[in-house]
């Protein structure tokens, strides 16, 4: 069997081939940080336009990867939430109307829960049940995963996620877009306990959520100060840059690792499963594996490939599929932070 996956979620634009044994035929991700990155941030508008433009030959192309025909797909899976509605709307509508041409069956993902089958797949093994966290540029969330479509939210972010704050701190300290490679660069020559960032909720044990705004805000503060808007005036010395870099990426990281190992304390679960953008930052990355082998658990982190949005993680699709969990092609997009 051969699964046809889009993902359009946000500002990739992304087509894969899977097979029921999880081999991926074809893959390809078009990304569009080259035209979001003077504005700071993901535009909307401009992403769902810049979907138009690409799904169809996204699509061809890792169809000619895959070396296979659309004659040769035996379903079309597609994630319908969350994100942003006008990239939600581009992938399905084309996923509907392949499956209505060739009669297909149709498949729904979930953004998120794909996000934690990465590990999945690139384990190569049963990673279930386990604690999943997603961290991204919209999402920094906590799940207990008691099968690979079986998914609780235990924890998310109040506020900003991990990867909003990223870039919205690199653009502070004169940083380009994406936020989060650069402050991880900046990061590799400063200082992390130069400033005491605040480490919003670690210490009440009570909940597994996040909050960062806060740290945003301390660090705003600490370049111009309490009520100030204007940061023209403002020059930052190499060194400083660094410094205010390395201390923020500690103070998020400290708050990420605190809370996964709160939660696997919490399930009493020994697997621990992280994905997402924000997974791929090097410091993340190395507390997350010393502070759960303290912990006495077996950690999975998506490899770096598969931690941006792309659509080989739709492999969860299959689970679906083996479920009988087809869709009707009335189904809607979901968009937004949906905790689901």
């Amino acid at each position: 069997m051969r699964i046809l996956t889009l993902e359009s979620t946000c500002d990739e634009t992304s087509a894969a081939v899977i097979t029921e044994r999880l081999e991926v035929l074809g893959s390809v991700v078009a990304s569009q940080d080259d035209l979001h990155g003077r504005f700071g941030g993901v535009v909307p508008e401009i992403a769902s336009r810049a979907h138009v433009e690409r799904i169809l030959p996204v699509i061809d192309e890792a169809l000619r990867r895959a070396g296979v025909g659309l004659k040769d797909i035996d379903a079309v899976a597609v994630a319908n939430t969350p994100g942003l509605a006008g990239s939600l709307l581009v992938g399905l509508v084309a996923a509907k109307t392949l499956c209505v041409v060739l009669d297909l069956p149709l498949i729904a993902v979930n953004h998120l829960q794909a996000h934690i089958y990465a590990c999945r797949l690139a384990a190569r093994r049963n990673v279930f049940p386990c604690v999943g966290l997603i961290v991204s540029g919209g999402h920094s969330s906590l799940y207990r995963c008691g099968g690979p479509i079986e998914f609780e939210l235990i924890g998310a972010t109040t506020d900003d996620a991990a990867g909003e704050a990223f870039d919205k701190v690199a653009s502070m300290i004169g940083l380009p877009y994406p936020g989060g490679p650069e402050i991880q660069r900046a990061a590799e020559g400063g200082d992390p306990r130069a400033y005491r960032f605040p480490r919003a909720l670690l210490a009440d044990e009570d909940r597994l959520d996040f909050s960062f705004s806060g740290v945003k805000t301390a660090v705003r503060y600490k370049i111009v100060g309490p009520g100030r808007a204007d940061f023209s005036e403002i020059q930052l010395e190499p060194q400083q840059v660094a410094d205010l870099a390395a201390s923020f990426q500690e103070a998020v990281v400290d708050c990420l690792v605190g809370k996964a190992v709160l939660a696997l304390k919490k399930t009493g679960m020994q697997t621990l499963c992280v994905g997402g953008g924000v997974a791929a930052n090097a410091r993340l990355r190395q507390r997350l594996t010393e502070e759960v082998e303290r912990a006495g658990a077996e950690l999975h982190i998506a490899p770096l490939e598969l931690c941006t949005d792309n659509a080989v993680m739709g492999a969860i699709a299959v689970e679906r599929f083996d479920a009988g969990l087809l869709e009707d092609l009335d189904l809607d997009i979901l968009p937004g932070l949906v905790r689901r």
